[in-house]
């Protein structure tokens, strides 16, 4: 293979993916030419049309181009995809995106996020603190930070934050300076088929950190008494035992102000302007990266103070007097009851209704029960269809497995397309989430205009 800088034109395979676009957003700013496919036009895609990537949405290989130095496919790609077929049978140089995400970050100073859920603003975090102290990076980020409006930051060192993924191992294939590991969960049993090989995946992750390195890992996680011998730190939002956790908070307008002990130092007088108990905890994590790397405590604060959060990580997009309306990209039981409870601590008085969409078939038939459990926290669900992502469906498993658990008061299960009039219709709506990691984003500018007008 070439050298990443002799690369003059690169095409993707599955370009709308999240990962996948900060890729191509990368290569376009290396002076690369970029072009794609994927199979759905989304808002994202939109975006790099308008920065000038060509996008089809058509699998057919006379649309594809034929002399370029690199395909970079997302294993959501189906095996009998023809454009992928067409590349390999013709011995193009093809990688995955986590290889060339390696090749990138191999001989750069590498903060890499890892976890079950969380990592996506906390590498965010990470990121905007290090361009709003003046230390500087280059990231690749799993959600698009308000502040930004894109998932690649283009930095002037050799400082790169990454989101780093277990989904098909790919956070084995890089070579971190720096690691934060936020949950390790049971999640991806199609990749991995027991907790077990989960936790074991995880260790490999902090093992490939620099022997000079550093972790910062949530306490409590079920690998702590495997983990390499290395520097680190034990986060957490209320374990007194971590070496880093929050002694106090207040609700501010919907944010937070807290401080911190840190290694029975306190630190007062942080602020975050986000929903979400669990994000002062992420907040934390990026403290802990912060530190390590010698950012002044009053350039940690300012740049926490003036994040605006990720689109879909508890964005809130209605806040009348009438009606709330908040979206969030949970699709995992944790990541929900963790989501409901904050909204639930900020709306104590007020009706809940939260829409979900389960995402892909395995996780609901390994976690039918869970889902239910941790969505009955609230008044309502309205549950959806399953959206299938890169999966076939699986006989017997459809979104019955999780509504037939429910406890909630009221209930029901509609078609996504029913959405939107099933919205419209209902008058007795005070606080509303939309949650889940499919399409369901499509249905919210809709749904924001209905509740805008009540």
């Amino acid at each position: 293979m070439k050298a990443l800088k002799e690369i003059k034109k690169v095409y993707f395979l599955g370009i709308g993916g999240i990962g996948m676009s900060a890729l191509a957003r990368y290569f376009k700013w290396q002076g690369a030419e970029v072009s794609g496919y994927d199979k759905t036009q989304t808002h994202l895609t939109g975006e790099l049309e308008k920065e000038g990537i060509q996008v089809i949405f058509e699998d057919n290989v006379d649309l594809m181009p034929k002399d370029v130095d690199l395909v970079i496919y997302t294993p959501a790609i189906p095996k009998e995809h023809k454009g992928l077929n067409y590349y390999k049978t013709n011995n193009f140089e093809l990688k995955k995106r986590s290889e060339v995400l390696g090749l990138i970050s191999a001989d750069k100073f590498t903060i890499a996020v890892a976890g079950s859920h969380g990592k996506t603003t906390v590498s965010s975090m990470i990121a905007h603190i290090l361009t709003q102290s003046g230390f500087g990076c280059t990231a690749f980020l799993g959600g698009i930070p308000i502040n930004y409006n894109s998932n690649f930051l283009p930095g002037q060192n050799d400082v790169v934050v990454v989101e780093a993924d277990e989904f098909d191992r790919s956070f084995h294939r890089l070579s971190p300076d720096m690691g934060v590991i936020t949950a390790v969960d049971t999640d991806h049993l199609d990749i991995y088929g027991s907790k077990e090989a989960i936790d074991e995946a995880f260790i490999e992750f902090a093992n490939r950190i620099s022997e000079e390195g550093f972790l910062a890992i949530k306490s409590g996680q079920s690998i702590e008494d495997n983990l390499p011998v290395l520097d680190k730190a034990f986060y957490s939002l209320n374990d007194n035992n971590a070496d880093v956790f929050c002694s106090n908070y207040w609700l501010l307008d919907g944010g937070y102000r807290f401080d911190i002990s840190y290694y029975g130092k306190k630190i007062s007088g942080f602020k975050l302007n986000l929903g979400g108990f669990h994000n002062v905890e992420n907040a934390i994590a990026a403290i802990c990266i912060a530190k390590e790397l010698k950012i002044t405590d009053e350039l940690i604060k300012e740049a926490l103070a003036s994040f605006k959060g990720i689109r879909r990580r508890f964005e809130t997009l209605v806040k009348n007097d009438k009606v709330v309306f908040i979206d969030d990209y949970a699709h995992h039981p944790e990541e929900i009851r963790v989501f409901l409870e904050s909204v639930k601590e900020l709306y104590p008085s007020k009706k809940i209704t939260a829409v979900f969409q389960p995402h892909l078939y395995s996780r609901t038939k390994d976690l039918a029960k869970e889902f239910a459990n941790n969505l009955s926290i609230v008044d309502e669900v309205i549950l959806l269809d399953i959206y299938p992502a890169r999966e076939q469906p699986i006989e017997g498993v459809t979104s019955d497995l999780i509504y037939n658990q429910l406890t909630s008061n009221e209930r029901a299960l509609i078609n996504k397309d029913e959405l939107v009039e099933t919205i419209r219709n209902k008058k007795d709506i005070e606080v509303l989430v939309t949650i889940g990691a499919g399409d369901i984003d499509k249905y919210l500018a809709e749904i924001k205009d209905i509740l805008s007008q009540r």
